[in-house]
């Protein structure tokens, strides 16, 4: 217990006040007694040791002043610090159940009847069951297969999930293999090659691929356009989702052709221009370089020269700071360098590339060995928490699950920066969820925290603003919406959303959004209903009505028939950001479309000593108020990280044969895990699990 170390002496003082002993040290034998102690997981025995533990007095009674003093001493070891300031409130609480006659002290028989019945208080949290259906699906996806057949499996199972990725790639790589080709062949057919040989030949081709590769380099990155092309067609067979990806394997074979290109160049065939002999040279290569054979420094203080070494200068210099030891701040550098590292440094350095692509025009111009004009031309696509509430522009329309960008001029004006619109699109307003984590939202929050109202106490993290304040709030530009793989949610009648912290804000808009649609049919339901009646009573009232024309938009309205939202933090404050919404949820949801699993990994696993007394007061005041103590919502916070095989298993079993979305924001380490869960998972049952992660 070196994370508890309270806690820890508390259970060690608790097992020798049994022994009546009062030493600093003890023998092996005694060690090994309070270890079989520890270590014996039978229900009496760990509640016998707790008990022992909060009645220091050894009178086998507990009173309220010890139960506070054991809620606060859990709150601590579980890094509760909401739960330790309550903790009066909720050892009121334990003794108002257990000691209503106000005898004034419980014993351990009761807290033993209390802690028996903890599963009837946690009724309220549903759960996922397996069916001998999905059972016999699982053994039967056990069975021993021939090697050819696992082989021919995987590779099924692979094609079927990478197949966009596949031609799109496959298409690409052609492409600049034909270029290549083409160019390596076509000046194989010049007099230059007697002399300059297959490096000239190399470079040329890598210069084409080059060429198209700086063309098409900017397509992933043009937002507008890849947020209008995944509402078309193309979406069916382009992985959208994958732009980001796309990009950065676009760049490294521009750095494959930098490399061959001026590798070859400048190591290969000047060297062999040069040294050739005179003859060779006036015969092959006088009416490209001119009658005076140059030297090295005359080919590399050229328009070519030059323009090519500032390219490749600023090109290495936005590439290493686009690394991501570089754009996470993994490396650490002493002061001042340590401001060429971290995203600023990465963004700003991007943005060199509209110097590259001047350079690129100019280079083109001064080709060597070429000498007409239009063939040098280059082809260019163009291209805590603060939530932020604002008036949504008349024109601005978006999906839940796509992001914005958000610029404030008080604190920069050159920075943009991307955030999902946590609100949805029936919503009059936009909203975004800005957790504090670099210096520019730190500043951001500075600022809207000097002109707006603190927080109502007890009521809300957030900061307010009034009629009065707005005059003097900062101006904020939005610019978007953009695409991203959460805004297909739509397809699926089965979700399943995972977010990491503020990974959670994209699915707070989709959680809103079904919210908003559960309304809307439970409403269209009530109208048809009363529509039903009044038919009865006239004939002429039937057809004026014609409830037929609404149930075509009402199954357009809302697909999805089930919505797992799962949320993991390890800060009790960060369910503050959205108490309204799970709230909402939780009241509005009749049907039960949507179930909601909060997990707080502060808190050591339910069974664990440290966290039961905090399990225990969890579920007496959800039974008896509706509230869970450690969100302050209608929704059970779980404790702990989530076991996500036994997750997903148990969703698979519940909705067999049907395609499940699953959904995730935060950490690729996670991402990683997921996605083999989702592979083995597709290869046993009928339920086909459909990965997307959220990328920036």
């Amino acid at each position: 217990m070196k994370d508890s170390k309270e806690f820890a002496l508390e259970m060690f003082d608790a097992l020798s006040r049994r022994r009546r002993l009062k030493v600093e040290k003890i023998s092996r034998d005694e060690l090994y007694e309070y270890w079989s102690q520890i270590t014996d997981q039978s229900f009496d025995s760990r509640l016998q040791i707790f008990f022992d533990m909060v009645d220091k007095n050894e009178d086998g009674r507990i009173t309220e002043a010890e139960v506070k003093e054991i809620i606060m001493l859990s709150a601590s070891a579980n890094k509760l610090s909401k739960l330790k300031e309550q903790a009066e409130e909720y050892a009121a609480l334990i003794m108002e159940e257990l000691d209503p006659e106000r005898i004034g002290y419980i014993e351990l028989w009761q807290l033993e009847t209390l802690l028996l019945q903890k599963d009837t208080y946690l009724s309220y949290s549903q759960a996922l069951s397996y069916t001998s259906q999905a059972l016999s699906q699982n053994l039967q996806g056990l069975r021993k297969r021939s090697r050819i057949g696992r082989m021919s499996n995987r590779l099924a199972y692979y094609l079927e999930e990478n197949w966009k990725r596949i031609w799109v790639v496959s298409l690409w790589t052609i492409t600049m293999i034909g270029l290549f080709t083409w160019k390596f062949f076509q000046y194989k057919q010049k007099s230059a090659f007697n002399v300059m040989g297959y490096c000239l030949l190399t470079a040329k081709g890598a210069a084409e691929t080059l060429k198209f590769n700086m063309a098409l380099i900017l397509m992933p990155v043009c937002r507008n356009t890849i947020t209008w092309l995944r509402s078309t067609k193309l979406g069916l067979f382009v992985p959208f989702d994958d732009n980001i990806n796309f990009h950065k394997t676009i760049a490294a074979a521009i750095v494959i052709g930098v490399i061959l290109h001026v590798g070859n160049h400048v190591a290969c065939d000047f060297p062999r221009l040069i040294n050739s002999s005179n003859d060779n040279y006036r015969k092959f290569l006088s009416h490209d370089f001119g009658s005076h054979k140059p030297t090295y420094l005359d080919l590399v203080k050229g328009t070519e020269g030059v323009t090519g070494i500032l390219m490749v200068i600023i090109m290495a210099i936005a590439f290493t700071l686009a690394t991501r030891w570089f754009r996470q701040n993994l490396i650490k550098l002493p002061k001042p360098f340590d401001r060429i590292t971290g995203f600023n440094a990465f963004w700003y350095s991007h943005h060199l590339f509209v110097i590259v692509y001047a350079l690129l025009i100019i280079h083109g111009e001064f080709l060597y060995l070429v000498h007409i004009w239009y063939r040098k031309t280059v082809a260019i696509y163009s291209g805590g928490a603060l939530t932020l509430q604002m008036s949504k522009p008349p024109q601005f329309r978006y999906k839940s699950g796509q992001f914005m960008f958000v610029q404030c001029p008080a604190v920069s004006p050159f920075e943009w920066h991307p955030f999902f619109v946590t609100s949805a699109p029936g919503d009059d307003y936009l909203s975004v969820h800005i957790r504090q984590l670099g210096d520019w939202t730190q500043e951001l929050k500075r600022l809207f925290s000097e002109v707006c109202e603190p927080p109502v106490a007890g009521k809300s993290g957030l900061l307010r603003d009034d009629e009065t304040t707005k005059k003097s709030l900062p101006k904020l530009l939005i610019y978007g919406p953009y695409g991203a793989p959460a805004q297909d949610y739509r397809k699926y009648k089965v979700l399943l959303l995972v977010g990491l912290g503020i990974g959670a804000t994209p699915f707070i808009s989709i959680l809103k959004d079904l919210l908003n649609n559960i309304v809307k049919m439970e409403e269209l339901a009530d109208s048809v209903s009363d529509t039903s009646r009044a038919s009865d009573l006239s004939v002429e009232s039937n057809e004026s009505t014609a409830p037929d024309k609404v149930s075509p938009k009402q199954k357009k309205t809302l697909k999805t028939t089930n919505a797992y939202f799962y949320w993991v933090t390890r800060e009790q404050v960060s369910f503050d950001w959205f108490k309204g919404v799970m709230n909402e949820v939780a009241e509005l949801d009749q049907r039960g479309v949507i179930e909601m699993h909060n997990y707080l990994t502060s808190v050591y696993e339910e069974g664990d000593a440290r966290s039961a007394l905090i399990t225990m007061v969890q579920a007496l005041n959800h039974a008896k108020n509706g509230v869970d103590i450690v969100s302050g919502t209608r929704v059970r916070t779980h404790f702990a990280r989530p076991k996500w095989k036994n997750v997903l298993s148990k969703l698979s079993s519940k909705h067999c044969n049907a395609r499940i979305g699953l959904f995730y924001c935060g950490p690729p380490v996670l991402a990683k895990e997921l996605n083999k869960l989702c592979y083995e998972l597709n290869q046993k049952g009928s339920s086909k699990f459909e990965f997307h992660k959220e990328h920036f």
